[in-house]
């Protein structure tokens, strides 16, 4: 792999981190339930993300 693509990766798995990490706390300040429900999910969404993409590296 090179340098670039390392690095590519890197990215990919940080913003899944991020945005899982922003989604939680997010939807630990809604009151409203639906609203509260979808921000979760998209946060599992995103663990997903980063697990299917961390496993194509192993």
């Amino acid at each position: 792999m090179t340098s670039k693509e390392l690095q590519y990766v890197e990215d990919a798995l940080g913003h899944a981190t991020y945005f899982k990490t922003a989604c939680r706390e997010a939807a630990s300040k809604i009151q409203d339930g639906e609203l509260k429900t979808f921000i979760e999910q998209m946060g599992q969404k995103h663990e997903q993300i980063f697990k299917t993409f961390y496993n194509l590296l192993g």
